[in-house]
């Protein structure tokens, strides 16, 4: 599974409904309103590479009102999950 997080530029005023259209989206798996240079982040998971080029360019930077994207390829997931196992190495016993 490859995630991609991308960072959205849109029209301030139309914010919820462009959020809503990209949530919608199949292979968005959430999307965040946000402060800062964006305006919206969106987590982005597909089986290959190629298939990041048919949601982002494909249909998140059609949807009107989206500005620009800023994409990110994760290369490795952490998790709670994961940071609880690590801390608690050496603490059983």
């Amino acid at each position: 599974m490859i995630t991609a997080i991308v960072l959205i530029k849109t029209d301030v005023d139309r914010i919820p409904e462009i959020a809503e259209s990209i949530a919608g989206l199949d292979h968005v798996s959430e999307v965040y309103s946000v402060t800062g240079t964006y305006d919206l982040v969106a987590m982005v998971r597909v089986a290959r590479h190629d298939d990041l080029a048919d949601v982002i360019p494909g249909k998140i930077s059609k949807i009107p009102g989206v500005a620009a994207t800023d994409t990110h390829v994760a290369f490795r997931t952490y998790s709670q999950h994961d940071l609880e196992a690590a801390f608690a190495i050496g603490l059983e016993g």
